[in-house]
């Protein structure tokens, strides 16, 4: 069975019992490692892997061929993507100064794409101006030399932005869950509606309650993959992202999927969704 998902410590986590034979009746996995900007576009590929991971972002587009799985992704609380500006104490940012100004933001089809827009339809009057496609690593910087007026961040950028001399504007997971008391739904587990979804929902379950019972285990296989990553930030990356949701989405997972969509599509932003595919049952 072909699977693609990312090397980062919360998938190669959930999946290392799998990956390596230790549940019983789950099939070989050959694996493809790729960032999920990559796998959004694998999903859309005729001859994309049987399971991969990908943003709920990009779920809109790929429902007709394969099924959002209710176990094995990321949702959470307190990880949101954030929105930068030069720092200026004397003057402040207000939201409103984005009005038909140039942000930065690292990609179109994620989840922190469709909460910044989310929000700017709700505090930026008159809408935002140019909003640039531009590689992670290089937002700060345009943000601090003055190419663009904001940028939208993720990842260890919520730790470091401090270093370019940028300002906090907004923390896009703080607005979400302040106005839908939901967690933020950003990674999802889909696989090809052709095949049988109880039984890989079943295998990747397996291999998550192993991992939990063996967390030594996987240490070496998530190391290797996430590289440069010491084992504190790793195991902090997995206790953040690794949580009741990934073993099942549950009312409350399913009701931040659906509000995520169903406002994102409102916006324009997604094409409409069938929220009853979402569900297996």
């Amino acid at each position: 069975m072909k699977i693609a998902f990312s090397p980062c410590p919360n998938d190669t986590f959930i999946f290392h019992a799998w990956v390596h034979g230790l549940i019983s009746g789950a099939p070989k996995l050959e694996v493809t490692y790729a960032d999920i900007d990559i796998t959004n576009g694998m999903a859309e590929s005729p001859n994309g892997p049987d399971v991969l991971k990908i943003s709920y972002a990009a779920l809109p587009w790929v429902l007709s061929e394969y099924a959002l799985l209710p176990c094995g992704g990321a949702l959470g609380r307190g990880c949101g993507p954030l929105v930068l500006t030069k720092s200026s104490i004397s003057e402040p940012v207000m939201p409103a100064m984005l009005a038909g100004k140039r942000v930065a933001v690292p990609s179109e089809r994620s989840t922190a794409y469709l909460l910044f827009r989310l929000w700017a339809a709700q505090n930026v009057p008159g809408g935002l101006g140019e909003v640039i496609i531009m590689p992670f690593h290089k937002i700060m910087p345009a943000v601090r030399d003055g190419e663009v007026d904001a940028g939208l961040v993720i990842h260890e950028a919520r730790f470091t932005y401090p270093e370019y001399g940028l300002g906090l504007l907004t923390d896009l997971g703080s607005w979400w869950e302040a106005d839908t008391n939901l967690p933020i739904p950003l990674g999802a587990i889909i696989a090809r509606r052709s095949l049988d979804l109880e039984a890989i929902s079943g295998w990747i379950r397996a291999s998550l309650e192993y991992a939990w019972k063996h967390p030594d285990e996987s240490q070496g296989y998530v190391l290797h993959h996430a590289q440069e990553m010491n084992p504190e930030v790793a195991k902090a990356h997995i206790d953040l992202y690794v949580n009741k949701f990934s073993a099942n989405l549950g009312e409350e997972g399913y009701a931040a999927i659906a509000a995520l969509l169903s406002r994102a599509s409102q916006e324009g932003l997604v094409p409409e969704v069938d929220l009853a595919k979402l569900s297996l049952t």
